[in-house]
């Protein structure tokens, strides 16, 4: 047998050179490669900890999600019920027997919507009150009902309020949720249950919740027969509450927000301007009124509305703005403005809103049009002399003939009307010449480019309406036999 050299060193893994003999720098490579070896394991362990930590809460969080989207027994069970009554058949009968019938439906329905819509203000004031909304990334519940529930974001806010104002007025709060308070009135008492303005009212020795309190008082007069008063209470109680002093400038109160992507708009005004801009729709909406007009109300004043912006346009007195008077600018492609059949979406408004071409034909009618080249990269190339279909010495012997808007029955003024090219001067290349002109308001100007139509009587002097099925209105009374 051999014997062990006392000189020589053992090495138990004489293949990683950590207990061998050579150099000290390799034997501290070894070490180190091992101990990052160990590292590298218990980084990759925590790591996966993590992750796991990560994903059971990805997971609870996702069946948290899930159960916010589970609708609570006792509200499936209310709304299968109201499906129900969607469903149910109009009963049959006399005029006698249904009318009564159908006006106690919709009295019954009206007082089910009021009371769900105050379930819907308790909920929503519950998640504001627990923050709920920050669970899905809103900071609101106010800014979390428009994008979850599709609603407007003037819903929302009266929404929240509502809730706000059920909290503060527990006598108003029992009446709403009999459904005996519309949701109407709670807003109109809103203004009042704040808690800055009840504080208020302690202070002068008023009870709010009391007996002969202001939530009683509110209440007694929503649920009486003196229900329209309503508003005048609120405004008194108001007129009260805040201190004397100067009355503040009413105008601070104005605004008006338009929607261009919808083409909608809404806002208020202070009590004097509501009324300049009453008087001035109603003088337009009266006018423009013919015989047997089926327009309702709302579609007046949407006209009157618009004509007297196109009378503002129209009369040059409107602010210069960069140069240019304040006109409505339209950009459609020559292609699509000569194209005879209808293009939707063909030409942009200045608002950024997108109109056919035969609206386009329609505002091009009475208009300057620019003709502007572009090339292969977009940028104008040449910009043409700007033109006016119709010349102004043409304009004035149309009103000279015609003395207003030709329109069976309409009586508008030679200031409200277009000058219509009656044979289109792109799809029937009509002239523009005095024969070729008709004055037409604007609501009238836009019917004949919508199936209406008008046309010169040689032998009677004067022009005649037709309807899109080629009858022709006719005005007066029938003659007698």
């Amino acid at each position: 047998m051999g014997g062990l050299d006392n000189t020589s060193a053992f090495d138990p893994f004489p293949d990683t050179g950590l207990f061998s003999s050579g150099p000290v720098s390799v034997a501290a490579e070894a070490w180190a490669a091992l101990d990052a070896e160990v590292s590298a394991t218990r980084a990759a362990e925590e790591r996966s900890g993590e992750e796991r930590a990560a994903s059971a809460r990805a997971a609870e969080r996702d069946a948290a999600r899930q159960l916010s989207m589970t609708v609570p027994a006792d509200v499936v069970e209310a709304l299968t019920a109201a499906l129900a009554v969607v469903d149910a058949e109009v009963p049959l009968g006399g005029p006698g027997v249904v009318a009564p019938t159908l006006l106690a439906r919709v009295r019954g329905l009206a007082q089910l919507a009021n009371v769900v819509e105050t379930a819907l203000a308790h909920a929503v004031r519950a998640a504001e009150n627990g923050q709920a909304a920050e669970f899905d990334g809103h900071k609101t519940i106010r800014a979390w009902l428009p994008g979850h529930l599709k609603v407007s974001p003037a819903t929302a806010a009266r929404l929240v309020r509502a809730g706000r104002t059920l909290e503060q007025l527990p006598t108003w709060d029992a009446a709403a949720s009999a459904g005996r308070i519309t949701p109407d009135q709670t807003a109109t008492v809103a203004k009042v249950a704040t808690p800055a303005r009840l504080s208020a009212a302690a202070e002068m020795g008023v009870d709010a919740r009391g007996a002969d309190g202001l939530d009683a008082t509110f209440t007694a007069c929503a649920t009486g027969a003196e229900a329209d008063a309503l508003g005048a209470v609120v405004k008194r109680a108001l007129d009260w509450i805040d201190p004397d002093g100067p009355e503040p400038d009413p105008t601070r109160g104005r605004e008006l927000h338009l929607n261009r992507d919808t083409g909608t708009f809404h806002g208020r005004l202070d009590p004097i301007g509501f009324e300049k801009l009453h008087t001035a729709l109603t003088a337009y909406q009266q006018a423009g009124r013919i015989q047997d007009d089926q327009r309702s109300h709302a579609h007046q004043m949407g006209d009157a509305l618009t004509q007297l912006a196109d009378n503002a346009l129209a009369a040059a007195t409107t602010p210069v703005l960069r140069g240019n008077r304040a006109h409505v600018a339209v950009t459609i492609d020559a292609e699509d403005l000569l194209d005879p059949d209808t293009v939707t979406d063909a030409a942009r408004l200045g608002s950024g809103q997108q109109v056919s071409n035969e609206t386009a034909r329609h505002i091009a009618c009475d208009s300057a049009i620019t003709r502007v080249l572009f090339g292969e990269d977009g940028m104008p190339l040449n910009i043409g002399r700007t033109q006016r279909l119709v010349p102004a010495h043409i304009r004035r012997a149309a009103e000279a003939r015609d003395g207003g808007c030709v329109f069976a029955a309409c009586t508008n003024p030679t200031w409200w009307c277009d000058a219509h090219h009656v044979a289109e001067w792109v799809a029937d290349h009509g002239e523009t010449s005095v024969e070729n002109t008709a004055l037409l308001c604007e609501r009238h100007h836009t019917q004949v480019h919508h199936g209406y139509s008008v046309r010169w009587d040689p032998d009677d002097h004067r022009w005649r309406t037709h309807r899109a099925d080629g009858t022709e209105i006719i005005t007066g009374y029938p003659p007698t036999g």
